[in-house]
């Protein structure tokens, strides 16, 4: 099976756990049978591996991902990389190019999109491969899964198919309704529409051709920027006659609020802190090294990150995002190809920063016009360069560096920092780069 996984938005309807660098899709909030904790991209790369261990899989991302990706999925997976953001048909067109292009699939093999961050079980993957396979037989251009409402939901577009057998063609499409539209579509054996969907990889090409000019995957790379921001729905769906939906009636969550990411965690607390007896239906995940104590409290979650607190009802929860919008901050956390940063200490003429490298991993070899730095080793060993000349550092070590000064450091453990920049104009545009 070939399967393009979308990843996409910032998710800051998860803030203070998602932001512009952060997305939902990496918060590790699930907990694993060993006790440890995955996110929900790596819940669904194991779920999909499980289920079909050959399976090709593309995340179609922007490079502010990537590092993420490396890190939590390792360095096997594909990566269909948006130079920018484009909507959903630029990145399907990029990503279908991509597989034909770059992995050498055969145009005629059948592939299957769906996002990212689905909560779902086993059951799931299975029926992607049942919608690959209807794809391969040819009698449709593009086949939908469709899932079995459990409720009228307002946030989700609805099919209409022709008949009530498992797979068949669709009547018509319904954007997102009022709560009493969508009871009267579900009467007609309406099915959310999740943005999951299955074609030979030559119909999306040709369709590609028709709206964009382009040779190949790398011409198309080039002139992304260019394109214009219109969806897959929009570009394709919308204009497709031969378009059939199969029937998915397993478990299907959009995790996309703290209301029904918290309806799917199995503990209701992450990280440290404490609900009394008294409180009920209250979760908290809490990625400080400070107790967080709930007494008293219903129905609330409360989330706390180095990009700061939310406690809010958690239907409340949900109108998240023009508050978060409004927010102007220095990002204080973020994955990089070679391990984490997170702020400590921010003040006028300096920032404070604990910094993580993974074993074998080495920041660029870099330098700053307009600050000094300092790195105080505080666990793990590895070897710094500055200004040309090697050093071994470990435990204890302290590492100065003037403005303008080259450096780098690897690492030969795990190997972490603390990093103080010290200036009056400390800024992340504030960094040449130089080969080594």
């Amino acid at each position: 099976m070939n399967i393009v996984l979308l990843s996409g938005g910032s998710g800051k309807r998860l803030w203070p756990l998602s932001n512009d660098i952060r997305s939902k899709q990496f918060i590790k909030i699930f907990k694993c049978k060993d006790g440890s904790y995955e996110s929900m991209v790596q819940r669904v790369y194991r779920q999909i591996r499980t289920v079909d261990p050959d399976a090709t899989v593309t995340i179609a991302t922007s490079k502010a991902q990537v590092s993420a990706i490396h890190n939590q999925l390792g360095e096997d997976v594909g990566i269909s990389l948006e130079p920018c953001r484009r909507d959903t048909f630029p990145a399907i067109a990029l990503a279908t190019s991509y597989l034909t292009d770059v992995m050498g699939v055969s145009p005629e093999e059948s592939v299957v999109v769906c996002p990212v961050d689905p909560f779902v079980e086993n059951d799931y993957f299975y029926a992607l491969k049942e919608l690959s396979e209807q794809a391969d037989k040819g009698e449709a251009n593009l086949v939908l899964m469709g899932i079995e409402p459990t409720y009228p939901s307002e946030k989700y577009g609805y099919i209409i198919p022709e008949s009530k057998d498992k797979t068949c063609f669709v009547s018509t499409f319904k954007e997102k309704p009022t709560k009493e539209m969508a009871e009267n579509y579900i009467k007609q054996g309406a099915l959310w529409n999740g943005g999951v969907f299955a074609y030979q990889l030559q119909y999306v090409l040709d369709k590609a051709h028709e709206l964009i000019e382009f040779t190949d995957y790398q011409d198309l790379f080039a002139k992304y920027d260019s394109l214009k921001k219109i969806s897959f729905d929009y570009a394709v769906v919308e204009n497709e006659e031969k378009i059939q939906v199969m029937r998915f009636a397993g478990q299907w969550k959009d995790l996309g609020t703290w209301n029904t990411l918290t309806e799917a965690m199995e503990e209701n607390v992450v990280g440290n802190g404490i609900l009394n007896e008294v409180c009920s239906g209250v979760h908290i995940i809490n990625e400080l090294d400070v107790p967080v104590l709930a007494m008293g409290l219903h129905d609330v979650v409360i989330s706390a990150s180095p990009e700061g607190i939310l406690v809010s009802d958690k239907e409340q929860s949900s109108y998240i995002k023009p508050f978060v919008d409004a927010i102007d901050q220095q990002i204080m956390f973020a994955e990089k190809s070679w391990g984490s940063f997170r702020v400590i200490d921010v003040e006028n003429a300096s920032m404070t920063i604990k910094v993580t490298l993974n074993e074998g991993h080495s920041m660029n070899y870099h330098s700053h016009k307009h600050r000094d730095e300092v790195w105080i080793v505080i666990s793990g060993h590895g070897r710094t360069i500055v200004d040309g000349m090697e050093q071994t550092v470990k435990t204890g070590d302290v590492i100065q560096m003037k403005a303008g000064c080259k450096h780098t450091v690897f690492a030969d453990s795990e190997l972490k920092l603390i990093e103080v920049q010290l200036g009056d104009d400390i800024s992340v545009e504030d960094k040449v780069k130089y080969k080594l």
